[in-house]
């Protein structure tokens, strides 16, 4: 009974390390997609139209009465 949970242990171990490089390599592409979807959004948001109509809100919210 020791033998065979010896057995399951190592096998459990061997299995646990072969997926250890995995989780970096997700969290970095993870992370240039995140850089990607950001720099693309920024490119957006400063284009001219889209900065033309933020501060056309920006100065109505500003002038409105209360």
């Amino acid at each position: 009974m020791r033998e065979k949970a010896g057995r399951l242990w190592t096998a459990l171990r061997e299995r646990c390390r072969r997926d250890a490089g995995m989780v970096t390599s997700e969290y970095a592409m993870g992370i240039v997609a995140a850089v990607g979807f950001a720099v693309l959004l920024y490119e957006v948001v400063t284009s001219g139209q889209v900065k033309a109509e933020l501060q056309a809100i920006v100065k109505r919210a500003l002038s409105a009465r209360m």
